[in-house]
């Protein structure tokens, strides 16, 4: 399945304000999303912020190993898709070995200061576009909103 590759340039932290948004778009339109870090500090930042994200919105989620199969939104440090999401995120510099995923969407989400991650990120989408996949770049506008950048 060809999917498509959106690149998301954090400018202004902290990492679960910027994909809240992100993830209640998913939901909405009944995706299950598949979170991918190798950082396990950042994943739990990311699990305590979306619990107290905002006082009007639930996102529902877990870690591995927490009835990962039943989780909306998995925060996870394998690629491996127990919950059988359509979405996958790569956080900062995180890669997968094939471009030919089972997912509809790549969301790959790098922060600013990171200089490893925006390497990353630059060759992830030159080899998306070499395998003439879909790809947009968005880089994050004042508060948590995202602006489409051409390319």
């Amino acid at each position: 399945m060809a999917c498509e590759w959106w690149f998301y340039h954090l400018q202004q932290p902290p990492l679960a304000a910027a994909l809240a948004p992100l993830f209640e778009k998913c939901l909405e339109r009944g995706w299950r999303v598949l979170v991918v870090s190798d950082n396990s500090a950042e994943l739990a930042s990311i699990d305590a912020d979306l619990w107290k994200w905002r006082d009007d919105s639930f996102l529902p989620h877990g870690r591995d190993g927490e009835l990962a199969e039943r989780q909306p939104i998995l925060l996870s440090s394998e690629l491996a898709n127990p919950n059988k999401s359509r979405v996958l995120v790569l956080l900062n510099g995180k890669t997968t070995e094939t471009s030919d995923l089972p997912f509809e969407r790549v969301m790959v989400v790098f922060e600013d200061q990171d200089q490893a991650a925006r390497a990353t990120a630059r060759q992830q989408y030159s080899q998306a576009k070499k395998n003439e996949q879909s790809v947009r770049y968005f880089q994050q506008s004042s508060g948590s909103g995202w602006t489409e950048m051409k390319s």
